[in-house]
């Protein structure tokens, strides 16, 4: 029996491979890597388009570099000439993703779906060229759905199987309540899959059970099967916890270019080449040679990671910003000068206050017991000169420049 690889001609076999080793490249799991390379070739053959898709319940609109490790696998396929699908959950999203969560996730309303997903959709744009993005609103054909419908739908999957899901598992073995209608989350992302006959989706690691519906759900209903590609979870700057907002282990999309290096410089150096891998737009062979770079000493780690860190800046700031940040890192962290972008900020409070009320007070920490501890590790600085006494009273003057850790200043103005 022949096989559609059978009918490729050496060019286009050789294409197959190369985007082959470039979509699979940085991957956790390909499911299955075989259907890749055939759809790759129906492709080339039919001259047709693959169709690639990525659901996205907007309930947490402030996107970082960890949610992109799924964009820039995206922008490969993009840069292929395919079709990229983006599945805002309007739907879906008024129930939330269970996925890794103790609770039911509190169900969000219209008006706070269509918000969070115009902030979503403009920075996807950064990394995406979103003229050339299918968007879809899976609302559109599940709302449609008639009771018998969704029956229907019920019935291809068992209770056995949806109960393997570990968060499922998780609480109801803590006598934690599982709401019937959570069930039906992964059954509606899985059809999507068969309403857009998606040829393959994007998920992230703990997606592993929601885009395996797809595939399975498109097999129930006499589709061609849609081929899945996980990609792994992005630590965060500290190295042990994935990349969130809340564990302020990030770094955002939208920061300003000096900050967005200085967070890149504090990464530990063993996550350089997955950083380099996972969220760059650099060549395959530009990654490879990184890799070789680092794990044969061949670059100091503090030039690879200024490399990454001008990267980052690069692509979601341009060539320009991206050298002003390196130039200025270097010289508030080589040269120990002071940025010369400073933040002013107008200052009509007294003008003798403490050290912990002025830090507080300028928003450059959260509390006054934090400041302190700060003081005593001595990390805040006055005009350059550091704060050691905890219960310090500052006089309060046109021009002073605070600094707070290694990122962080401002600079009092008066009127």
């Amino acid at each position: 029996m022949t096989s559609i690889m059978d009918h490729l001609s050496d060019q286009q076999r050789k294409e197959m491979e190369r985007q082959y080793a470039v979509y699979t490249h940085g991957t956790s799991q390909v499911i299955p890597g075989e259907e890749l390379k055939q759809k790759i070739a129906s492709s080339l053959i039919h001259n047709k388009p693959l169709k690639v898709k990525l659901g996205l319940d907007p309930s947490a609109p402030d996107v970082h570099i960890g949610h992109t490790v799924v964009l820039n696998k995206l922008r490969q396929f993009q840069e292929n000439g395919h079709t990229i699908q983006l599945i805002i959950g309007d739907f879906t999203g008024k129930i939330g993703d269970p996925t890794g969560k103790s609770t039911a996730r509190v169900q969000l309303t219209d008006e706070e779906v269509k918000r969070n997903a115009v902030t979503y959709l403009e920075q996807f744009g950064k990394v995406l060229d979103q003229s050339k993005v299918e968007l879809h609103y899976n609302a559109k054909w599940l709302s449609e759905l008639k009771f018998e419908d969704v029956i229907e739908l019920a019935g291809k999957i068992t209770v056995a199987r949806l109960l393997e899901r570990d968060d499922f598992e998780n609480r109801m073995k803590e006598n934690k309540p599982v709401s019937l209608h959570e069930f039906f989350y992964p059954l509606m992302q899985g059809y999507d899959s068969v309403h857009l006959e998606s040829d393959i989706e994007l998920g992230g690691n703990d997606q592993y059970f929601n885009v395996l519906m797809g595939r399975h759900l498109q097999e129930q209903f006499g589709k061609e099967k849609q081929v899945v590609l996980m990609m792994p979870l992005l630590e965060g700057l500290d190295g042990i916890e994935k990349m969130s907002k809340s564990k302020g282990n990030y770094i955002g999309i939208t920061e300003k270019p000096s900050e967005m290096y200085g967070k890149a410089m504090s990464l530990p150096d063993e996550l350089v080449v997955k950083y380099t891998e996972l969220i760059t737009d650099l060549s395959l062979d530009e990654k490879k040679m990184v890799r070789q770079q680092v794990e044969e000493d061949q670059i100091h780690p503090r030039t690879a990671k200024m490399n990454l860190a001008k990267t980052i800046v690069r692509m979601f700031h341009g060539e320009t910003a991206s050298q002003a940040a390196e130039s200025q890192f270097q010289k508030v962290f080589q040269q120990k000068q002071l940025p010369t972008d400073i933040e002013e900020v107008l200052w009509e409070g007294e003008r003798t206050v403490s050290i912990s009320n002025l830090i507080v007070s300028l928003g450059m920490l959260p509390s006054t017991s934090e400041a302190r501890r700060m003081v005593k590790n001595g990390g805040i600085k006055l005009n350059e000169v550091k704060v050691t006494d905890v219960n310090e009273d500052v006089k309060i003057e046109d021009g002073l420049v605070i600094q707070v850790g290694k990122r962080k200043f401002k600079k009092i103005k008066f009127n």
